[in-house]
């Protein structure tokens, strides 16, 4: 096995394993022919994808979807079907509706009250959702 497909059978062996930290039922999700799609990617835009570049053991997945709510809310919440999918994650990595909340109050001193506003909208409906489902 060239270096290549060595680094790149680790990152989706990597991958696999964020993917269930973030929502188990991702567990199992394959991307055969990925190589393929990302054949001149460089061994340092893997490591940055992947979360290794800055700290190997830094953010667990619950923060680091935190930080991706936060990121969305400043951009204003303009992709919604995304912006919902990674409150579901961050639920199932373990955040509170009250811990997604804050984040996003806290967004509205860079991404302004609009933004804000959007977010709480869209995570609001997330939660009503998974309250439907629970009962």
């Amino acid at each position: 096995m060239n270096d290549f497909a060595k680094l790149f059978a680790e990152m989706i062996e990597q991958s696999q394993k964020m993917a269930a930290s973030f929502n188990p039922a991702l567990e199992s999700f394959q991307m055969p022919s990925l190589d393929k799609l990302f054949p001149t990617m460089s061994k340092e835009q893997m490591e940055m994808f992947w979360g290794n570049t800055f700290n190997k053991d830094g953010l667990d997945a619950k923060t680091r979807l935190l930080v991706v709510l936060a990121g969305q809310t400043v951009l204003g919440a303009q992709a919604e079907a995304p912006f919902k999918m990674t409150v579901r994650h961050a639920l199932e990595a373990g955040a509170s509706q009250k811990e997604i909340a804050e984040v996003i109050y806290q967004m509205s001193m860079l991404g302004g009250v609009p933004a804000m506003s959007k977010a709480l909208e869209l995570a609001q409906a997330v939660f009503s959702e998974t309250q439907e489902d629970s009962e």
